[in-house]
Order: structure tokens, then sequence, then C-alpha cells
């Protein structure tokens, strides 16, 4: 497809009201192309509950399909108990063994990646790569994605594991085993407005994906979060755990991001959930991560 940003930036300016037919058209199309066979991947944030509003005006027996990783917001975890049609799914592995195995989310996927394998590659080559970029002498190209920005360098030698395998973990493989064991495929909410990732990913592949190994409805991709939240204001029920002052209601014990913060996130969770609070930052190990990194947590 490869759209480019000016033809992005042109859809993400179209009406709601136009926006809501596109994302209307890329439904039907997705549940057409599998004959019924979808579901809608659930987080009980607000992407996901304006998609399942969407879906659901189109085709109400469209199951939703939730991960509780155990640490997800208990206002999250009340709001999707009162959903209909809805299929509970648990990780394999708790948290504190995927951060024991693998290491800590920090920084953003991308550059948790990127530390992880330089810091677990035996090439000097890759390592090189990892911190400068250059040329892959493997590939012959410049090295552009997975290079780890100056600023984080230090992360190399932090005195703990860093990787971004946690939502891999928690989120993605739950979500496998679903798909191969009911053959459902899913309508997920995420825009190209999320991240640099994300509008890649939509320029290269548009809303829906039918390669086999990204299979995906994503039919909010040219929205904002200013159209979320109107439709939303226009009579669509949400969790509570935005009117405390969240924005984002991922994994509690997530620090992608929290490093760009103004109002850091672990500040507010001890004013909000004390004791979510002292379990990250006691039996997770949080306190040490947020520390070295110079990110205020009291």
């Amino acid at each position: 497809m490869n759209l480019s940003l000016i033809e992005i930036h042109q859809r993400q300016n179209l009406p709601l009201d136009q926006k809501i037919a596109w994302a209307r058209d890329r439904i039907k199309e997705w549940y057409e192309a599998w004959d019924g066979k979808v579901y809608v991947a659930d987080s009980g944030g607000a992407d996901s509950t304006v998609l399942r509003h969407l879906v659901r005006q189109l085709y109400p027996d469209v199951p939703s399909v939730f991960v509780n990783t155990g640490l997800e917001f208990p206002e999250i975890v009340a709001f999707m108990k009162t959903i209909s049609n809805i299929v509970w799914l648990k990780p394999k592995m708790p948290f504190v063994e995927v951060i024991k195995r693998y290491g800590y989310p920090v920084v953003s996927k991308e550059v948790a990646m990127a530390i992880s394998r330089c810091r677990n590659t035996k090439s000097e080559d890759q390592r090189r790569l990892r911190l400068y970029g250059g040329t892959n002498p493997s590939t012959g190209k410049k090295q552009s994605v997975g290079v780890i920005p100056q600023k984080y360098h230090y992360l190399v030698t932090a005195p703990f594991k860093i990787s971004e395998q946690c939502c891999e973990c928690m989120k993605k493989q739950p979500f496998y085993k679903y798909h191969k064991d009911t053959e459902q495929v899913p309508f997920v909410g995420v825009m190209a407005a999320d991240g640099r990732s994300r509008l890649r990913s939509y320029a290269a592949h548009g809303c829906n994906i039918f390669d086999r190994k990204k299979m995906m409805s994503r039919p909010l991709s040219i929205w904002t979060k200013d159209d979320i939240w109107r439709c939303i204001r226009a009579g669509i029920p949400y969790s509570p755990i935005y009117d405390m002052g969240y924005d984002r209601t991922g994994c509690v014990f997530c620090m992608f991001g929290c490093q760009m913060e103004k109002e850091p996130r672990f500040v507010k969770l001890k004013q909000t959930h004390p004791k979510l609070h002292r379990y990250c930052m006691e039996y997770l190990g949080l306190r040490e991560v947020l520390e070295f990194m110079n990110i205020p947590y009291e």
C-alpha cells in the first residue's frame, strides 16, 4: 500500500461522521471475509470500548476477548465484568516470571528490544549497530530501526534485565492461542496516531491485514484520541478509571513512555491505588529501575 504521510494526515483530518463510516466499511469487509469468525481484542480502554461499540452496532454477536494479566487496574476489571459476551484469558507466565527471564519494559518496545539484543549478542558488529547504527554487514543496508538513541546508552549497562517481551508473553501469546483454538481473527483498537511503529504499519498495510503472520483488522487506524472521546461522550459507557485522571489504562506495571511524562504515572498510582503501588515497587522491583532512570515514583 505504502501511503504517504500527506495521505494519512488527510484521512486523519476527515470529519468524525466520515471516519465512522470508514470504520464501518472496514468492519464489514473483515467480518464478511472471515464469515463472521471474528472477535474484538478488548483491553477495556477507551479505544477498545469505541471499537466494540461500532462492531456490535453491526454484528451484536461478535465476542470480546479480554486478557487479564493480573495487574490491570481494578476499575478496568470491574468494567469488563459488565460487558456481555466476553471471553476471559490469562497469560501462562506471570509478570514477575517474565521480568526474571527476560527483563523490564522501559522507554519503548523498540528501544527495549534494541537494548536487549545489544546486551545479548555475541557479535561486536551487531552490538555496534545497536549503539551507533551504520551499515549492517549481514544485509548491506543501513541500520535505521532498532538503534538505541544515545541518551539511553546508559541502560545497556543497567544492573537489571531489559526487554520488550512482556507484551508478547502476557498479551499476544494468549491471543495467539485463542486464534489457534477458535480460528477467529481479531478487530484491534489501534490508531496510526499512537506512535511511529503503528504509523509505519498503517502506511504499509492499511486497516485490514490479511497477511497470515499479522492477520487483524484496525478499523480506527485513521482516528485520533479526540475522535474516540467525542464518541464516548455521545453516550458510550466507559471505565471510571478515566475519571480518576488517567489517560492510559494499560498494564499497571508498564514503564514504556513514563520517562516522558510531566505527571509521573507511578506518583499518581500511589495516590489512587497505594496497594498496587507498593506491590509494583516492592514485589516487582520497579523502585530499582525507576531510581536508576531518575524517574519519580513517590
